[in-house]
């Protein structure tokens, strides 16, 4: 004999264990808002089988518990033949085979069921088995009813129609006054300090707020941890897609800043190699000698931009090969920086180049990839003047000093006096906005263009942490 009065207390102590915000506990106090937006998805046809088994199982079991408890002697007040005994049994179990693709009707027929059968076969109705069943059919509908404002509309009309016939059952039924009657013939000193009609409405508002709460919060929290369960699927398949998207990313910097560093090394040394091969058909007939350096020049920077073009090209390849043989047995050398600005500008066949360099200890701090894009930032100016002005000299300047707000800073300055090359083009371009993206990757500025007195300037400065 089940009765939930409780039922507006146990929702409300379920909803009591939140622990968020004042907005979020009071979405979370009320069941039927728990997880709103979203549906619990349908079950699987291994979870089917598994309620057809499982329904099976139960049914087995409670006929051979029903025909435990005939021998024992606890049914022989029942009138009723044993067939209906286990068609009783077997009414209230056998809807369970389809309690998660239905759960919501799955419970409104085990109801039915109860109250129906309580009242034909009471003796069946006490069976561990029957109330076991009707147990599951609440706890499968709180647990997978994807509509939860009808399951709990359901919920509420199942706890008022229990809560009804409980009331009928102590005020009409017969049982109640013979178990009574026997407590009323016991010895008095025996009987507790609350009436017996009391205690006994007391004991059966505990036995069926433990039942029907039991089985609503043991529900929920299977609703709860399957809808955790399918956050944590939503939030690893974004870590996922962000971490490949990252990764994605990584790759196109690398690309570009190897395109940066090929389009630096090449257009260095092809300048160098066009001027060294200009001189030498200037003089091949009248100075054999000058065009064989000019040659050997030419052979030396092939080879030094083969060198370095194939560094670079093999870091590409390092996630591929192992063998060192991979990459031609070509050794990787160190990238340049701020060391080798001095043989850089002392390479420059057909111009002369001055290169003043402050004493400070601020170049001590300059790290490696900084050096590198200064260096680069050199090369690159350096070509320029080779390829587009008639300068035949230029300065580069590697300043240093302090900022007002106490941070370090160095200062890259290449500047040449000459005018634009006749016949020579513009250029794509890429060897400016190579130097502005460096300048940008570290936070510095740079001011590239032409000088008021005649000639060009690029200088580049950056912070120095």
């Amino acid at each position: 004999m089940i009765e939930t009065m409780a039922f507006d207390r146990v929702g409300a102590e379920t909803g009591s264990e939140d622990r968020g915000p004042a907005r979020l506990r009071w979405r979370t106090r009320l069941p039927w808002r728990t997880g709103e937006d979203w549906e619990r998805p349908a079950p699987t046809r291994a979870q089917q089988r598994h309620d057809v088994v499982g329904a099976l199982v139960l049914l087995l079991v409670s006929a051979l518990l029903l025909e435990v408890s005939r021998g024992i002697g606890a049914l022989a007040g029942e009138t009723r033949p044993i067939w209906f005994q286990h068609l009783a049994l077997a009414g209230i179990i056998l809807p369970l085979v389809v309690r998660r693709r239905y759960p919501v009707a799955v419970m409104l027929v085990c109801s039915a069921a109860f109250l129906g059968l309580s009242l034909l076969v009471p003796s069946v109705a006490v069976q561990t088995t029957f109330q076991a069943a009707y147990f599951a059919s609440l706890y499968t509908a709180v647990a997978w009813a994807k509509d939860r404002r009808m399951l709990w509309l359901g919920t509420t009309v199942v706890i008022a129609v229990m809560a009804l016939w409980v009331i009928f059952s102590f005020t009409v039924s017969s049982s109640y006054d013979s178990m009574l009657d026997r407590i009323m013939e016991g010895d008095d000193t025996h009987r507790g300090f609350l009436p017996p009609l009391v205690s006994l409405a007391l004991y059966n508002l505990a036995i069926n707020a433990a039942y029907f709460g039991g089985a609503i919060m043991f529900g929920m929290n299977a609703w709860r941890s399957a809808h955790q369960r399918e956050l944590l699927v939503r939030q690893s398949a974004q870590l996922e897609s962000q971490a490949t998207e990252l990764a994605r990313q990584a790759v196109l910097d690398e690309r570009l800043r190897i395109a940066r560093e090929l389009h630096d090394v090449v257009a260095h040394h092809i300048s160098v190699i066009g001027v060294q091969a200009g001189a030498a058909r200037r003089v091949l007939e009248k100075k054999p000698q000058a065009a064989a350096e000019a040659l050997q020049s030419i052979e030396a920077s092939s080879r030094e931009a083969v060198e370095q073009m194939r560094s670079l090209l093999g870091v590409l390849r390092a996630g591929e090969a192992t063998d060192p043989e991979a990459d031609g047995g070509v050794q990787r050398t160190p990238e340049p920086g701020l060391a080798d600005l001095a043989d850089l500008v002392q390479k420059q066949p057909g111009l002369s180049v001055s290169f003043h360099r402050d004493v400070s200890e601020v170049l001590d701090r300059v790290p490696a990839p900084l050096g590198l894009s200064i260096y680069r930032t050199v090369q690159e100016s350096l070509a320029n003047v080779r390829r587009h002005s008639t300068a035949g000299s230029a300065v580069v300047a590697l300043r240093t000093g302090t900022s007002a707000a106490g941070t370090g800073w160095v200062e890259v300055e290449t500047v040449d006096n000459g005018r634009p090359r006749t016949g020579s083009t513009a250029g794509s371009g890429f060897g400016i906005r190579g130097i502005r993206e460096r300048a940008d990757l570290h936070g510095g500025s740079a001011d590239i263009g032409p000088r008021a007195g005649g000639g060009w300037r690029v200088r580049v400065r950056f912070p120095v942490r």
